[in-house]
C-alpha cells in the first residue's frame, strides 16, 4: 500500500464541474492522487465515473475547476503543451479499445511510432517487453478478433504502458470478465505497481476488484463526491449510500 503522508500529489483535481449541455454530470469534485497509490473511483452506473476520467484528461473539456498533473495546471494548456504533459499518462480504456485492423504488436507499437523517433528495432524490443509484462508475448501477431476478452484488456494495458507512463488510468478493467479472469487482471494491476512504481486511478464498480487493489477510494453519487478515504473507512462508513454499495449482494 502506498504511503501518501509525505508525498506531493501527482494529480490534483479541485472543484471540477462537468456538463453535457445544460445537464450537470459532475458537481465540484475534489481529490488528489499520490505517488505509487492506487485510487479507485467507484459508484453505480451513471454516477459520472467515466466522465470524470474524460474531463481529467481533456478528452472532454471541463466546464470549470482545476486539474493539475505534477503541479501544473492543464485546463488552460494549448494542445501541444497538453500533449507533452499527457505523454507521462497512460489510459487503458474499456474493452481495450484496440484497432481491429492492426495486430496486437502494431496496436502497442502505434504510440511509439507516432510520438517518438525511435528506430523500428528499438520499438520492437519495447513492444515485446510491454507484452511480456502483461503475459501476451505469444499473442503479439494475433488480430484483436482472435483474442479473448481478458486478452484484449491486457493488450490495452500494454498499449497504455508503451510510453512508460508514471500515471495510469483504467476505465472499468474488469467489466464483462469472468471472476477468474478479472482476478488475474487485478493481480496484474498490483504487479505493475510493484514492478514499475506506476501510480494508478482505477474506475470500477466491481466489489471484488475494489477490495483487492484499492489503497483509497473516491465514491461518486449522482455526480458528487460522497466519500474519499481509505478502504477500511469505506467498509465501515455510516453514509447510507456507501454502506449500501459495499453491502450489496449480502444476505
Amino acid at each position: 500500500m502506498a504511503d501518501v503522508s509525505d508525498n506531493r500529489p501527482i494529480l490534483e483535481v479541485k472543484d471540477l464541474v462537468a456538463k453535457y449541455g445544460d445537464t450537470m454530470i459532475l458537481d465540484g469534485i475534489t481529490f488528489s492522487v499520490y505517488p505509487k497509490e492506487i485510487l479507485v473511483v467507484l459508484g453505480r452506473s451513471g454516477c459520472g465515473k467515466s466522465t470524470l476520467l474524460k474531463n481529467i484528461t481533456r478528452l472532454y473539456e471541463p466546464y470549470s475547476g482545476s486539474v493539475k498533473f505534477w503541479g501544473r495546471e492543464i485546463t488552460q494548456m494549448d494542445e501541444e503543451r497538453l500533449s507533452r504533459k499527457l505523454r507521462r499518462v497512460g489510459i487503458s480504456f474499456q474493452e481495450g479499445a484496440l484497432f481491429n485492423s492492426l495486430t496486437v504488436f502494431d496496436n502497442v507499437a502505434l504510440p511509439l511510432r507516432e510520438r517518438t523517433d525511435l528506430p523500428e528495432d528499438s520499438i520492437k524490443s519495447l513492444v515485446m517487453i510491454k507484452l511480456s509484462l502483461v503475459g501476451l508475448a505469444d499473442a503479439a501477431y494475433l488480430m484483436p478478433s482472435e483474442l479473448s476478452g481478458g486478452m484484449k484488456k491486457r493488450a490495452g494495458v500494454a498499449r497504455a504502458l508503451s510510453l512508460d507512463p508514471k500515471l495510469l488510468f483504467f476505465d472499468e478493467p474488469s467489466a464483462g470478465l469472468d471472476p477468474v479472469t478479472a482476478a488475474g487482471l487485478d493481480r496484474l494491476i498490483l504487479s505493475l505497481r510493484s514492478l514499475l512504481g506506476v501510480t494508478m486511478v482505477v474506475i470500477t464498480h466491481e466489489l471484488t476488484s475494489i477490495k483487492s487493489i484499492a489503497d483509497r477510494v473516491l465514491m461518486l453519487h449522482e455526480g458528487r463526491s460522497l466519500y474519499l478515504g481509505n478502504l477500511e473507512g469505506a467498509l465501515s462508513c455510516p453514509i447510507p449510500e456507501v454502506r449500501e454499495f459495499f453491502n450489496r449482494g449480502k444476505q
